[in-house]
């Protein structure tokens, strides 16, 4: 009797939603695994090469999270051959795009070689031979997380994450490659891990069923927003990196990289919550329910987790700096609070985003581009040194978290006005 209720409260607290949070955490401490790794093996100067490959990485996953979160979406809302002819359209438009952007990759891999200072132009070649591959995972993705397979969804990330980490380690090790080079081939063959499990029973290029206009003008306004969010994240996410591997030497964008790695724990562990959100959101929408109370969980734990973490890089940056990278990026020690702090307001801001994104309202969408591109002008305009860039992201996710939050506000206060 004392078994079966003990199996009872442990099947009651490992629920699908708490199993999946703890699958993406893993996933994400594998790729910090990956990231602290290769800091340490190659040092401040090969591993700014490592962080440009890593941040187009990043660039493309937040690409291809457009057809992610419209899969995800209309996944839940989309029944029958409805839902059919989508899946197997979105697959189509996927391929589609992720060959465009392929092979803009492989055209210009000479001229990125020179605007980012890379040692190699083949790593770029490598890269965008993968890119088609990613936007297919993607799509899979969408389907699961729609659906709330999140087992299935789980298990994407982590083939994902455990095959890049392994071979790549395995090729620095075994073969005399260069380092961009291998890091390039692993992220490729990760690619094809991701894809696992493939459902390919949502694959029919062959229907002839067609959208009512009014589905298609649904799904079309969805798809735009979102490709405008997610490239407000890869604005503010990743614009950073790139522009200090511009204007800095080797060395200081190595260390800026190790920086940014470990300031930006707090954005990724808020993502699983993210995940969470959007179907859920979408869900108590479409049942007539209140869905603020789910933004506010969602913001108190991130700010939770912000607070933490920002305390943390305040007590003991040298510690952290030594335990994951090594005494060679002590020098970036005294930033790492300030980049946490900035990291944690854009997290934040981020949830208030999503979540009007989820109830197709875009307003905050908006503010969030506005603000990416003022990040961006600043950095342009002020970056004497690495202290000054990180000061310049501070200003612009200050000034977005205010606005963001006091939208919320207006917005809830016309909302009970007009009841």
């Amino acid at each position: 009797m004392i078994i079966k209720t003990a199996i009872k409260k442990n099947s009651t607290f490992f629920t699908p939603e708490r199993l999946f949070m703890l699958s993406v955490l893993a996933v994400n401490g594998g790729n910090y695994l990956y990231n602290l790794i290769l800091g340490r093996i190659l040092g401040p100067a090969q591993f700014s090469d490592a962080a440009v490959l890593i941040t187009f990485l990043l660039v493309l996953s937040f690409m291809a999270m457009t057809f992610q979160l419209v899969t995800a979406k209309f996944s839940i809302l989309f029944k029958n051959e409805t839902y059919k002819i989508f899946i197997s359209k979105t697959y189509e438009y996927a391929i589609i795009v992720g060959v465009l952007i392929g092979v803009l990759i492989v055209l210009f891999s000479n001229q990125l070689q020179q605007v980012f200072n890379t040692s190699s132009s083949n790593m770029f070649t490598i890269f965008g031979i993968g890119v088609p591959l990613y936007f297919l995972m993607s799509v899979n993705r969408g389907v699961f997380q729609g659906k709330k397979q999140l087992k299935s969804l789980s298990i994407t990330y982590q083939t994902e994450m455990l095959s890049r980490l392994l071979i790549t380690l395995a090729l620095l090790f075994f073969f005399k490659i260069q380092s961009s080079i291998v890091i390039a081939i692993g992220v490729l063959i990760s690619f094809c891990f991701g894809l696992v499990p493939f459902n390919f029973k949502n694959i029919n290029l062959k229907t002839t069923y067609v959208f009512k206009v009014s589905q298609y003008k649904q799904v079309r306004s969805f798809f735009i927003i979102t490709a405008f969010y997610e490239f407000t994240q890869i604005i503010i996410n990743n614009s950073d990196i790139l522009l200090v591997k511009h204007y800095f030497d080797a060395y200081q964008a190595g260390l800026y990289a190790s920086l940014a790695l470990i300031g930006r724990i707090v954005y990724f562990v808020a993502w699983m919550f993210v995940m969470l959100l959007l179907p859920n959101v979408v869900q108590l929408k479409k049942e007539g329910k209140a869905t603020a109370p789910i933004l506010f969980k969602y913001v108190a734990y991130i700010a939770v987790i912000a607070t933490v973490i920002v305390i943390g890089c305040v007590l003991f940056p040298e510690l952290a700096i030594t335990l994951l990278f090594g005494d060679c990026y002590l020098e970036i020690a005294p930033l790492l609070w300030k980049y946490a702090f900035a990291t944690g307001l854009f997290a934040i801001s981020n949830i208030f985003a999503y979540y009007y994104l989820s109830l197709d309202r875009y307003v905050p969408v908006v503010l969030s581009g506005i603000f990416g591109l003022l990040q961006i002008g600043l950095v342009i305009c002020f970056h004497n040194s690495l202290d000054q860039v990180v000061q310049m992201q501070i200003v612009a996710m200050i000034l977005l978290l205010v606005i963001q939050v006091l939208f919320f506000f207006l917005d809830q206060k016309i909302k009970s006005k007009n009841n």
